[in-house]
């Protein structure tokens, strides 16, 4: 039964990314039969063999398999303006399946995978990763000055914030405006709440709101997100043309959505091979475009320069930021742009596990779709993954990605 874990990680199924809920809603209404998988990845070095977490795990996951959506959180779905009716009618009778993950002690590492329909086992990633990352964080050095020190750390950066606002500005400059990306590597929930709360109270003219579903309806924000990788690696696999896919998953999308959620996630297949696909009827039907791989300044400049060539105004359009971000690096790119386009920055661990303790990187990806690999090609190094060598490179050489 829900609760009977005396620390349990994952309280409310509403606690997932918005982007989760709005490609799982897309996913569920366009190809609801397709099986997916899905592997957990730690990039970096852990203090720790994470492989000592795996019994932690298990139970955290039997917990979060026990939970439902309540009520109060059905109808706050019910309200945002995108959510369609039928699809909060699956939530309420929808439960996660524990069968469909498996969690194994690989050496040192801990390996995670989820198989199962789509629409069953797309959902789990970020509970996975935000388990794993705070499972972890209870092991390491703890005490009021861990917290301490993040608080700090947090003080700092919205004094940053408000010195690099008072400066003056030229004309037309938009203002600098910030996002809460970091629920899957947090430190802890309640330091998640208390970030976000502090931002909302100290930064009311820069914070827009945050990733975090829960969060944002008992806080009273915004919730923030549009789509994912998986969400076009998805069309990958579903019968296009590949040379197509990410005009199908867009078309997609703008046929789901109608206007709503008009952000673009461009590097898939890389920067270069999106802005061939984004043509005038994409450009002007999206409303910006996201950042997750490569120089963030060259991409803006491409972004740009593709709006003009299409002879749409770079000012009506907007860019959001969201790789790997710090508050700083973000104050210097929204000075690049600041009076030539609107920009968002969405920060994740910078704001949520910015502690004495280095941080996990981990990630959760989908590996296979309908049967068929599916891969990203990404603009910086590391960032690409696919587990079949023969799809890898064809699809580069389909989409010319060096």
């Amino acid at each position: 039964m829900p609760g009977r874990l005396a620390h349990p990680v994952v309280k409310s199924l509403l606690e997932n990314d918005l982007y989760k809920f709005t490609m799982w809603q897309a996913l569920l209404h366009s190809h609801p039969g397709a099986q997916a998988e899905y592997v957990f990845v730690c990039r970096n070095r852990p203090l720790f063999p994470l492989a000592e977490l795996k019994d932690e795990v298990e139970e955290q996951l039997d917990h979060l398999c026990s939970l439902t959506f309540t009520a109060e959180e059905l109808d706050y779905l019910r309200g945002l303006r995108f959510i369609k009716s039928d699809f909060v009618d699956f939530l309420s009778i929808f439960r996660f399946q524990r069968h469909f993950l498996k969690v194994e002690a690989q050496g040192d590492d801990l390996a995670i995978s989820a198989a199962g329909p789509i629409a069953h086992v797309m959902g789990f990633e970020v509970f996975v990763l935000y388990i794993v990352n705070e499972l972890y964080c209870r092991r390491l050095p703890a005490g009021p000055e861990i917290l301490a020190d993040a608080r700090r750390r947090l003080r700092e950066k919205i004094r940053l914030i408000q010195e690099h606002s008072a400066q003056p500005a030229p004309p037309g400059a938009h203002p600098f405006r910030l996002l809460d990306f970091g629920l899957r590597r947090r430190y802890s929930g309640p330091w998640h709440e208390e970030m976000v709360a502090t931002l909302a109270q100290e930064l009311p003219e820069h914070f827009t709101g945050t990733s975090n579903v829960h969060l944002s309806r008992k806080l009273g924000l915004v919730p923030a997100g549009t789509m994912a990788h998986e969400y076009l690696q998805a069309y990958q696999a579903f019968g296009f043309r590949l040379r197509d896919f990410q005009k199908a998953a867009l078309e997609g999308w703008v046929q789901e959505y109608r206007g709503d959620l008009g952000t673009a996630l461009t590097d898939t297949v890389g920067m270069d091979a999106f802005l061939a696909d984004f043509d005038l009827y994409f450009a002007k039907l999206f409303d910006g475009l996201r950042h997750d791989s490569g120089d963030p300044i060259a991409w803006g400049e491409k972004a740009i320069a593709h709006y003009r060539k299409l002879r749409i105004d770079p000012a009506a359009k907007q860019l959001v930021f969201s790789d790997s971000l710090t508050v700083p690096r973000a104050l210097e790119i929204h000075l690049h742009f600041r009076d030539r386009i609107r920009t968002r920055f969405g920060i994740g661990t910078d704001l949520t596990n910015d502690t004495p303790n280095p941080a996990l990187n981990i990630v959760m990806k989908m590996l296979s779709c309908a049967g068929q690999p599916v891969a990203k090609l990404s603009d910086s190094p590391g960032k690409t993954l696919c587990d079949d060598p023969t799809f890898l490179a064809y699809l580069r050489k389909v989409f010319n990605h060096s």
